[in-house]
């Protein structure tokens, strides 16, 4: 990897360094060549032990603040140690051995060659309610710790992404503080306890990774003696700096009862020339917590007091980015290899300089910087912006970044301005170690940036500007009035409500002006609202063309479908394009508010009912007709019907008889009951501790998202279909009961993390399968869904699996489309049903033979081609002659280029250089390099030389020093990118050959 780029900074600042006599140049970045000889970084190790993939198993357990701020979840993931190939091997001895990739990667072996089984990082998206995502390392081994399931391994080491946002507002303030951060971590279940735990941490610290060990302190508990003699007697840290600490530092617990225990962690000294009088290990100027022990060893009884365990455990944390800011001398972690390219590219997208910015300049960039990482991972994992739960904290995370950007004026290239897509690109070319899965859904990613930043710009700039008014007022205002100037709570309130303007955006902006804001005013504001809502009446305000916004009371709709398909009611209001309006006209699209309905609107996953709104006359004659496509809730409880009117001019007071489509309804009804049998299913066929993590409920299909950490095989799915399938033969009837909250959860029902419930709550059971908090419309009878039939599944994101079903009519359906492509396919093949497998298997073979000929015959054909362009093949270099060939070889494929390669290597002899190219398809470019020894000896590879030439046909590859491959999407850049090699070639070769 060679050196690392680092921030001018890291040639002063921590370890006393003297800053550049020059100005540094725009791009605020250097190489720094790792010192070996330093005192920070000797003692490297070399063991034979077995390596391990770089960086697929992210992190551990890392401690923010102490032991007062652990909080934890679970997930029981496995995976098997993989062994690196010769290549990786050999990459190894040129990587610098303080990159952050290296450190993880050298961690995982430590505690590997110790026998520890390297486990995966769990997703960001937890298994465990209890917490809303992934902030520490030992939350997937939290049900082994708790004693709820039995250890798979005596000893693990994992390296864990993990997301904290609760002190959001310290990023780039502190030197440490991040929402996304990496925990490298050791556990042990029952096996090995504070002796090794502590040894193997010393040992790790200052071998491994040579830290001085005069620069080390330490903090145990203050009642923990056993932990003190062996730090001081058997590691042989002086006891000045061994440091006793209290509860809140020191001991972690795991709730008000439970597994518990004394706490031990490791802090780098930046400044030993202080001494050790009057020390603080919470002095972030002078110490860095870098590993923290846990050492579970007590249980929590009810009255507070503690009895051991019988099986003592070990949860340790390493923070990444800190041990990499100690290793690579940087005085931050945000200027780690880890995070400072990421800040690089939005300093480059501003025009700004790093080096020479402010303090404040820099705060946002980091800003930038963490978030972006945090966003990426997020949305790889499958949580999206949303306003609520994890979506809440991914929006947060970038309307934040897109404001701090502003400020900074960091554009994008399009003509939109959009900048995170820009900035994201970096965050995933920096993933692969960390998490692989994000390359691979690195466009996807880069889309959802892009439509969550224009949208939320379009609100920024209409909030913008009203806050700005707001805040230039408040300023005038103080200081006619000589008070302090403060931003009123019914002002924060509007920018809230109406323009979706983030509190905390709000907050920020203002104290950068010096306002204050009146929370407490704006949290009466917000108050008020649930009252009115809890009132059933609303202050709904609706957008119109203008901009402007248009207040109108409208009560809430009282829903009548559970009950009927039909009622009449009376139109409160209509919209046309978002205005208000007193009548619509045949033709128009409409938005209807009625005072009450059977209509059932779209939330918990089933979407909204379909059917016809009538206007009749004299109870006989029909003057209008409405038909409805959908219908959403806005403000809570206010239906909206959304259709186009197909007859006659509906008016505001018109009396309407409101008719659902009962044929959809139905569909629906199965649908959701299904859904609620299909998760009892996958928790009686995966476990209990899978959960739901989104539905949809439609009129053709079911899909049931969820939490698991493998593809299902086949089996279980045919044992989930055959026990709902059982479930619906045995005819049970639905009971359907409101009651307290509190009352339905002991009574066991499940209910939807992140979902927010009022004091009473409808349950719908299936008694003896299912019972769910749920106001989704129902079957009353198991039986009324007929048959049930998987028809996918397929995972959506890191830990999330998606199955995708069909019930009632949309069976029958299904089933019969699928009967009808057999008939098809049997006339094709003009065989019987059950022969169909057997005669595609045999015209599969015929294939691959046919493929092999003309896979054979293209190979001849290349070698001929070979054959005919050899002769233009020129001589590099005086002492030494090289043979060099670069040429085109029309639409042959990558398997005959290669046969075309190997032919021409033994044509021209060594040493010799070949580069083919063609362009096999449309969209399609294969190259080939072929170093004959020689070539190789003097100093040139094939895979590091082909990769540069396929990204100017919009591609990529490698291979090994002799013969390498690459593709590429653009072949209109093939004659460039050949005439490029050509000329590289003759430049190197002459160089090297003389």
């Amino acid at each position: 990897m060679g050196g690392l780029k680092l921030p001018p900074q890291t040639l002063h600042g921590i370890h006393g360094g003297r800053r550049p006599l020059t100005a540094p140049s725009s791009k605020p970045a250097f190489t720094i060549k790792p010192n070996y000889s330093s005192s920070i970084s000797t003692g490297f190790t070399t063991r034979n032990v077995a390596l391990f993939s770089p960086g697929i198993f992210p992190c551990g357990y890392f401690i923010l603040g102490g032991a007062r701020e652990r909080r934890f979840g679970a997930r029981n993931t496995q995976a098997s140690v993989q062994p690196v190939t010769e290549e990786l091997v050999e990459d190894k001895t040129k990587e610098n051995p303080v990159s952050g990739d290296a450190i993880r990667r050298r961690f995982l072996e430590f505690y590997a060659s110790r026998s520890h089984k390297v486990l995966p990082s769990a997703s960001l998206v937890p298994d465990d309610p209890t917490v809303l995502l992934t902030i520490a390392g030992m939350l997937q081994f939290k049900p082994i710790f708790l004693g709820k399931a039995p250890r798979q391994v005596p000893r693990a080491t994992t390296a864990q992404k993990c997301i904290r946002t609760n002190d959001v507002e310290n990023v780039g303030r502190t030197t440490r503080h991040h929402t996304f951060f990496e925990m490298l971590g050791n556990f042990s279940f029952g096996d090995y306890f504070k002796k090794e735990a502590i040894k193997w941490a010393w040992e790790l610290s200052t071998k491994e990774f040579g830290l001085p060990a005069d620069r080390l302190w330490v903090s145990v508990y203050e009642d923990d003696d056993e932990a003190f003699e062996i730090w001081h007697d058997e590691v042989g840290v002086p006891v000045e700096r061994i440091k006793r600490m209290g509860e809140e530092d020191n001991f972690w617990t795991s709730g008000a009862t439970g597994p518990c225990g004394p706490c031990s962690e490791l802090y780098y000294d930046f400044h030993p020339e202080r001494g050790y009088k009057n020390t603080d290990l919470g002095d972030d100027s002078r110490f860095i917590e870098f590993y923290n022990l846990v050492f579970m060893q007590y249980n929590k009884m009810d009255d507070g007091s503690l009895e051991p365990l019988k099986q003592k455990n070990i949860d340790t944390g390493l923070g990444l980015e800190r041990l990499a800011r100690i290793l690579q001398k940087v005085p931050n972690n945000y200027e780690t290899d880890l995070i400072y390219p990421i800040i690089e590219k939005a300093a480059e997208l501003a025009n700004i300089s790093y080096a020479l910015a402010d303090d404040r300049t820099k705060m946002n960039l980091k800003i930038i910087g963490d978030h972006l990482r945090a966003i990426v991972y997020l949305i790889s994992d499958g949580v999206l912006p949303s306003n609520i739960g994890r979506g809440y904290v991914v929006r947060r995370l970038i309307r934040r970044a897109v404001r701090t950007g502003r400020l900074l004026g960091v554009k994008g290239g399009g003509e939109d301005g959009v900048f995170l897509p820009a900035i994201a690109e970096k965050v995933i070319e920096l993933s692969p170690h960390i998490d692989p899965d994000v390359k691979a859904r690195g466009h996807s990613i880069l889309d959802e940036l892009q439509r969550e930043e224009l949208r939320f710009v379009q609100t920024l700039e209409r909030g913008e500007k009203l806050l700005d008014q707001m805040l230039a007022e408040a300023l005038l205002n103080a200081q006619k009035s000589e008070t302090l100037p403060c931003l009123s709570g019914e002002d924060v309130f509007l920018l809230y409500d109406t323009f979706g303007f983030p509190v905390e955006i709000t907050t920020e902006v203002a104290e950068e002006r010096g306002v204050k804001i009146d929370m407490d005013g704006f949290e009466v504001e917000m108050e008020n609202q649930r009252r009115q809502s809890q009132a059933a009446h609303n202050v709904v305000k609706l957008a119109v063309e203008n901009g402007g916004d248009l207040a109108e009371n409208v009560h809430d709709t009282e829903f009548l479908g559970y009950d009927t398909l039909s009622a009449r009611a009376v139109v409160e209001s209509l919209l046309l394009n978002g205005k208000s309006v007193i009548q619509v006209s045949e033709g128009s699209e409409v938005e209807v508010l009625l005072n009450k309905t059977p209509f059932y609107a779209e939330s918990g996953g089933q979407i909204g009912d379909h059917g016809f709104l009538y206007v009749t006359q004299d109870q006989s004659k029909q003057t209008a007709v409405v038909e409805i496509k959908d219908v959403q809730k806005s403000l809570g409880s206010v239906f909206v019907h959304k259709g186009t009117i197909r007859e006659g001019v509906l008016e505001v007071g018109r009396e309407v008889e409101a008719a659902v489509d009962a044929k959809l309804r139905q569909r629906a009804k199965v649908h959701h009951t299904a859904t609620h049998l299909l998760q009892s299913a996958l928790k009686k066929v995966i476990g209990q501790e899978t959960s739901q993590a989104g539905s949809l409920v439609a009129f053709d299909r079911l899909r049931f998202d969820f939490n698991f950490h493998r593809p299902l095989h086949d089996s279980e799915l045919e044992e989930i279909e055959n026990l709902i399938n059982g479930w619906i033969g045995d005819g049970t009837l639905l009971q359907t009961k409101v009651m307290s909250l509190t009352d339905a959860k002991e009574a066991g029902a499940i209910a939807m993390f992140g979902e927010k419930y009022g004091e009473q709550v409808r349950v719908v059971e299936v008694p003896g399968v299912s019972m769910e908090l749920c106001g989704g419309t129902h079957v009353s009878n198991t039986s009324e869904i007929r048959a049930f039939k998987i028809i996918s599944e397929q995972g959506i994101a890191s830990g999330i699996r998606r199955v995708e079903a069909v019930a009632g009519e949309a069976f029958i359906e299904y089933i019969n489309a699928r009967d009808s492509q057999m008939k098809l396919l049997c006339s094709t093949l003009k065989v019987k049903a059950e022969e169909v497998t057997t005669r595609v298997d045999n015209l599969l073979e015929e294939l691959r033979t046919v493929r092999n000929e003309v896979s054979a015959l293209r190979a001849k054909a290349a070698v001929y081609k070979a054959s005919m362009i050899a002769s233009k093949a020129f001589s590099v270099g005086t002492s030494k002659t090289i043979r060099v060939l670069v040429e085109p070889m029309d639409d042959f494929d990558a398997d005959a280029l290669k046969s075309a390669a190997e032919y021409l290597m033994d044509t021209l002899q060594d040493p010799a250089a070949i580069i083919l190219g063609s362009c096999p398809d449309e969209g399609k470019v294969s190259l080939v390099a072929a170093f004959t020894p020689g070539v190789v000896d003097i100093g040139i590879q094939a895979g590091k030389f082909i990769g540069p030439i396929a990204k100017l046909c919009g591609g990529g590859g490698g291979g090994r020093p002799n013969f390498a491959q690459a593709g590429g999407r653009k072949p209109e850049n093939l004659t460039n990118a050949l005439e490029k090699a050509r000329t590289d070639l003759i430049l190197i070769l002459t160089e090297k050959a003389n």
